[in-house]
């Protein structure tokens, strides 16, 4: 929910309003995956990018099917496995083994968890919204109209790319461009604000209601 920094004046919002009442990387969880998104940790942002980007050629450039794809990984996989097998034979080094992250239930067990809590949030924060926040709400709803317009020109997998290139730049933007985004965000919900209080005036309060009927009690 928006954070606003002064007072309200003349039953109108001022204009400093914050975005978010913590720092970006608190709302992100703070740890390893807050530290890539907001380039932190530089190597494995920028590696995470170019493999995305890989991905993204192979598919919509070099026009590679996922089956086809998969089976020539798998198959580089192999060859490569059986190499360093051969040689560690040969050599008598120690055969490659699978990766405890991998291997390790506790750590699925942990991941699903994460993303359980998380979906969770994310429900309720949509619910806060749609019955406490009128001005978000309509942000949101337009947001997503957008959104929808934007996949209808493009397939599954550019919208995919677009969404993680947006995922891996936006929150970064934002914590260096803060002051300016917040203060352009004041004056959207500013004239958010004016257009719904007009409209709850001049439309809403004019819809005619029922007598409301008292429950009876026993």
């Amino acid at each position: 929910m928006p954070i606003y920094e002064s007072s309200e004046s003349d039953n109108e919002i001022t204009t400093r309003v914050k975005l978010f009442g913590r720092p970006m990387h608190d709302i992100l969880g703070g740890g390893t995956v807050a530290d890539v998104v907001l380039w932190r940790n530089r190597n494995v942002s920028a590696a995470l990018l170019i493999g995305v980007a890989a991905i993204w050629f192979l598919f919509e450039v070099v026009e590679y099917n996922f089956v086809t794809l998969f089976c020539h990984i798998s198959i580089t996989v192999m060859l490569v496995i059986f190499i360093w097998c051969k040689t560690a034979e040969y050599f008598r080094w120690n055969r490659p083994k699978i990766p405890e992250l991998l291997s390790n239930q506790d750590v699925l067990i942990e991941v699903v968890s994460k993303f359980h809590w998380r979906l969770n949030q994310f429900l309720q924060m949509f619910l806060v919204i749609a019955a406490n926040d009128p001005v978000r709400f309509f942000l949101i709803i337009i947001s997503l109209y957008m959104t929808s317009v934007i996949g209808s020109y493009l397939d599954f997998v550019n919208l995919l790319f677009v969404g993680f290139l947006c995922m891996l730049t936006l929150p970064y933007l934002y914590t260096r461009y803060e002051g300016e985004v917040d203060y352009l965000a004041g004056q959207m919900t500013r004239k958010m604000s004016k257009t719904y209080r007009k409209f709850d005036s001049q439309v809403l309060n004019k819809i005619p209601r029922g007598p409301v009927k008292e429950k009876k009690h026993s």
